[in-house]
């Protein structure tokens, strides 16, 4: 396994739709490792291949809902899931939406607040090619919805409704 360099906006690739994978071969299965370990390396909750100069559909995501219940403060946290999303759909949206604080490893130092459907269902391949459908809400909703985005040139500074540099204390996961 390798790190791969994440690029940075103006990078014109990250304004493009990238184009569907066709091959499951053992070259993707390297580059699937790859995108997984430079993900958290960064440390992110997601990566899609255009944020590596790849103009293909693919992402990976990796993140564990935290419980908000105040009496389970001590329990464990819960374990990442991780997924790997090739030729992703969202197929159905939530009518309700939510506002969100989002970062994005091609856009450094800045956050913003994007409204984003509180649930989604998703069909795409996974890592073998088969099919795989999600229903997802909360966080990972948004973070597959972040991902998605970028795989269509869409960064989500272009859904802000506020952008700004962070305080040194304010946290955000990073996709």
């Amino acid at each position: 396994m390798a790190l791969r360099e994440i690029i940075f906006l103006p990078e014109p690739i990250l304004r493009r739709k990238a184009k569907p994978v066709t091959k499951f071969d053992k070259d993707l299965q390297t580059l699937i490792d790859d995108m997984i370990e430079t993900m958290r390396d960064a440390p992110g909750v997601g990566l899609a291949a255009p944020q590596i100069n790849l103009p293909m559909q693919l992402a990976v995501i990796e993140y564990a809902e935290q419980e908000d219940d105040e009496e389970n403060e001590d329990a464990p946290p819960k374990p990442k899931k991780l997924y790997v999303i090739i030729n992703p759909e969202i197929t159905k949206v939530s009518d309700e939406k939510v506002m969100g604080v989002e970062g994005c490893l091609s856009i450094p130092g800045l956050l913003g607040e994007v409204e984003r459907h509180a649930a989604i269902q998703v069909k795409a391949l996974n890592r073998h090619g088969q099919p795989l459908k999600l229903k997802l809400d909360g966080w990972m909703a948004r973070i597959f919805q972040h991902e998605i985005d970028h795989l269509n040139g869409v960064m989500f500074t272009d859904k802000a409704v506020r952008v700004w540099k962070p305080q040194e204390d304010e946290e955000v996961a990073l996709d």
